[in-house]
């Protein structure tokens, strides 16, 4: 049963800010599938339905008391790693890669579960953990030992983006915590020689191919450097006004692909010009900023770590889905929270949200 305490202390600049970014979303997803023939259910439909069920599963995340979370987060560590190693064995195969698991009534992705599950495990762990004067190499081996295993299975996947947004979330609660510049150096040495290790033996050439044509779009244009190109065209036609609602030509005109998901910033940013970029952004960094609040102002550690984890995964999306349509990081499938269309997307992010208002909410409890 809810607390009646909690409906007083409904973090409402929270709510809103969340609620305005899905609904800009929404809009945009409609002008984006405007030139679709779309058989059934309207894409921006399916976004608001979405939207819905979402705020739905952070109100029911909101209601009971987060720090359960902590005495169940290795047993959803350990059953998210069976659902990940069943994707390999069993998983639904879509455009090259495996990643869903078929449940009967429904499929489910368990890469972007681990990525709230990731937050509960290292919460969890450093909760329980102090190191004076920062963490040592000796201190990160048993958390370094959590990340390695869910992220070479959603590698495996392949799903370049999601394992390293998991190792992003992950890295951002340990520097959080508080990292001695001796580690930070030792693992800096360590991975210089593990990225060409990865780039010689495991990226598949599809993902090489999306770094090559970050460095160099142009030797690919018709092949796997169109999207950037395309993208980078609409984001630039935008102009300081845009073009207005409806009327960006590389959308409507179907030019830029994948327009209602990975580059639905690319659509928005032609139609709305930079003004409508900027004042998006800067919602989006109101809910940043909020989130990292919520962590300061929160009565125990767990919580704030949570928080702190949960504004992470935020923060990291956003930089990547909009860092990666512009064209100063690689193509890597991530979507804008809230913004691009996919159902998966919305539940998980309005996870995180549900924890942000139920560490919000309970702080005025104890």
């Amino acid at each position: 049963m809810i607390d009646r305490r909690l409906l007083t202390n409904i973090d409402w600049i929270l709510a809103g800010l969340v609620v305005t970014v899905c609904l800009l979303g929404i809009l945009n997803i409609y002008s984006a599938t405007t030139p679709y023939k779309i058989v059934g259910i309207a894409y921006y439909l399916k976004q608001f339905y979405w939207m819905l069920a979402g705020m739905l599963v952070a109100l029911i995340v909101s209601s009971f008391d987060y720090h359960v979370l902590e005495d169940f987060s290795y047993w959803f560590y350990g059953f998210l790693l069976i659902l990940l190693l069943a994707v390999l064995v069993m998983g639904r195969r879509s455009m090259g890669a495996t990643r869903w698991l078929h449940l009967g009534l429904f499929n489910v992705q368990p890469s972007e579960l681990m990525k709230i599950v990731i937050i509960m495990t290292f919460a969890r762990f450093f909760n329980n953990f102090h190191s004076v004067g920062g963490l040592t190499v000796k201190d990160v081996m048993i958390p370094l030992g959590l990340l390695v295993i869910p992220t070479a299975l959603i590698m495996k996947q392949p799903d370049l983006g999601t394992a390293i947004l998991v190792i992003l979330i992950a890295l951002s609660m340990a520097y959080y915590v508080g990292l001695r510049w001796t580690t930070i150096v030792t693992f800096a040495c360590i991975t210089l020689p593990m990225v060409w290790i990865g780039w010689a033996k495991f990226l598949r050439p599809y993902q090489k191919n999306r770094i090559l044509d970050f460095l160099n779009p142009e030797r690919s244009r018709l092949g796997s450097g169109y999207h950037i190109i395309q993208s980078k065209i609409a984001v630039g036609s935008g102009g300081i006004a845009g073009k207005g609602f409806v009327h960006g030509t590389q959308s409507q005109l179907r030019f830029l692909p994948e327009q209602h998901t990975d580059f639905a910033f690319s659509v928005f940013a032609e139609e709305w010009g930079f003004i409508g970029c900027l004042a998006l952004i800067i919602i989006y960094l109101s809910l940043v900023l909020w989130g990292l609040n919520i962590a300061r102002r929160c009565n125990d550690r767990f919580g704030g770590l949570l928080a702190v984890g949960v504004t992470a995964m935020l923060f990291w999306h956003i930089v990547i889905n909009i860092g990666m349509v512009i064209g100063i990081f690689p193509v890597v499938g991530v979507p804008l929270p809230f913004f691009s269309y996919g159902g998966t997307s919305m539940i998980t992010s309005m996870l995180g949200i549900g924890l942000l208002q139920n560490i919000s909410m309970r702080r005025f409890m104890f």
